[in-house]
């Protein structure tokens, strides 16, 4: 979670899918809620320096930013390398790729890059939108499946007790409201949950 005094404004955070790109071309998929406000001409990301998304924006200082209703996707990105990869279509101003699951996408040219922190602040500038499909709608299960899909990403920093609880109070709406996909996403997310705890 971004502290709000970094979120000056109107901004806040937008939970999505970030493809980029290394010099190679090699794609890479991962859930990120950049800072942003409701122009959407601009996008601060923060990723880790230990994760693939800064080092390939770093040397291709590009990318797309892709807002879903997948939940199921948002999930599988977030336990690890995606197997099979989803599909994908050129992106149309940008050296990167478009998801062609989303509902729509942002194509960003990266504007500054500051490292000096564990955590980077890297200003992005909107130069493509695009659409593909209507926005699903508000559904509880969707929202239950992303917030524990950011849960089991800190399953190493969090008290179990903490993470016990949350998936005890988020099975309810996916019990009520979910579709086959939310449930799979659920079910990925408990057993990820479960083999790093015996895995340590």
């Amino acid at each position: 979670m971004t502290p709000m005094a970094e979120r000056p404004g109107s901004a806040m955070i937008l939970e999505g899918l970030v493809t980029t790109q290394n010099v190679d071309g090699v794609v890479n998929v991962a859930p990120m809620g950049p800072i942003v406000d409701e122009s959407m001409q601009t996008l601060v990301l923060r990723p880790f320096q230990t994760s693939t998304t800064y080092q390939n924006l770093k040397q291709t200082c590009c990318g797309v930013l892709h807002v879903t209703d997948d939940v199921l996707l948002i999930a599988q990105a977030a336990l690890g390398p995606l197997d099979p990869f989803p599909e994908t279509m050129p992106a149309a101003q940008i050296n990167g790729v478009v998801l062609t699951s989303a509902c729509r996408w942002y194509e960003f040219d990266v504007v500054s890059l500051d490292d000096q922190q564990e955590r980077t602040r890297i200003e992005c500038r909107i130069v493509h939108v695009g659409r593909l499909r209507d926005f699903f709608g508000f559904n509880r299960a969707k929202h239950a499946v992303l917030e524990l899909a950011i849960l089991a990403t800190r399953v190493h920093l969090l008290p179990r007790e903490q993470i016990d609880a949350e998936f005890a109070r988020l099975a309810t709406p996916i019990e009520k409201t979910a579709g086959p996909r939310e449930q799979l996403a659920f079910e990925l997310l408990q057993q990820s949950v479960a083999e790093h705890r015996r895995a340590d």
